[in-house]
C-alpha cells in the first residue's frame, strides 16, 4: 500500500468522522428498536387452592419508540413507548398439567436520565437510571384453565419500580445511527384469578425483565 493510499484513507476516515451525528444540548434523538422482553420471574404460590404451585411468563418481542432529549452534551432523558404481550403457566402439579394459565399485555412507560460518556464521538456508550409504571390490561384466562375450573376472570395489579440500563449509539452518517441497549425493570405485580369453582387465587409475580434492544435512531 503506497503512502499516497494511506494519506486517501486517513482522509477519508475523517470525513466520515466530522459527518457524525454527535449528540449535543438540546438534540433530540428518536429511536425504532426491536426487542426482546426477558422475564427473570420470581413466583409465589397459587394460593389458597394450589400451594406450592407457582407460575412461569414467556419472552416476548415487539417494537418500541423512543425519545431522547439532551438537557447538555453529557445528560440526556429518555422516555420508552411500547406494549408486549406474555403468556402465564403453571410449573408443576395441578397448574403444570394444564399448562398457559392466562395471557396480558403490558404497558410499561420508563423515564430515565442517562449519562453519554463520548458526545463528540461516532461512537457514544451511556448508562442510564430512572424509574418505571406498568400497566397491565386486556387480561384473559386460558381455554385450558376455564375448562378445569369454569368462567375466569383475571386482574394484574399495575405495578411501579426502577429501572436501570445501558447502549451505545454508533454513527451511519450524519443524522443516523445504530443503536444497542439494555434494560433491566423492576416490576411486580399481584395476579387475581376469580374462578367458578374454585374461588379467587391469588399469585405474587416479581417479573424484573430485562429488555434487550437493538434498532436505528435519528437526530433532531
Amino acid at each position: 500500500m503506497t503512502l499516497k493510499s494511506l494519506l486517501m484513507g486517513a482522509t477519508a476516515a475523517g470525513a466520515m468522522l466530522a459527518g457524525s451525528a454527535q449528540a449535543a444540548e438540546g438534540d433530540v434523538l428518536l429511536r425504532l428498536r426491536g426487542i426482546l422482553v426477558a422475564p427473570n420471574e420470581k413466583s409465589g404460590s397459587v394460593l389458597p387452592a394450589f400451594p406450592g404451585e407457582k407460575v412461569k411468563v414467556d419472552n416476548s418481542i415487539m417494537p418500541e419508540v423512543d425519545i431522547t432529549y439532551m438537557a447538555t452534551n453529557h445528560i440526556g432523558f429518555e422516555l420508552i413507548a411500547a406494549t408486549t404481550k406474555h403468556n402465564a403457566s403453571g410449573r408443576t402439579g395441578t397448574t403444570g398439567a394444564l399448562g398457559k394459565l392466562a395471557s396480558t399485555w403490558v404497558l410499561p412507560p420508563t423515564l430515565t436520565a442517562q449519562y453519554h460518556f463520548l458526545p463528540e464521538s461516532h461512537i457514544r456508550p451511556y448508562v442510564g437510571a430512572g424509574v418505571n409504571y406498568t400497566l397491565f390490561y386486556n387480561e384473559k384466562a386460558s381455554g385450558a384453565l376455564e375448562g378445569a375450573v369454569g368462567a375466569t376472570r383475571v386482574h394484574m395489579s399495575d405495578s411501579f419500580g426502577w429501572a436501570g440500563q445501558a447502549g451505545v449509539d454508533i454513527d451511519l452518517n450524519e443524522r443516523m445511527f445504530l443503536n444497542f441497549d439494555v434494560k433491566y425493570i423492576d416490576i411486580d405485580t399481584t395476579a387475581r384469578l376469580s374462578t367458578t369453582a374454585a374461588g379467587v387465587q391469588r399469585v405474587k409475580l416479581n417479573l424484573d425483565p430485562f429488555v434487550f434492544g437493538v434498532g436505528v435512531g435519528m437526530k433532531f
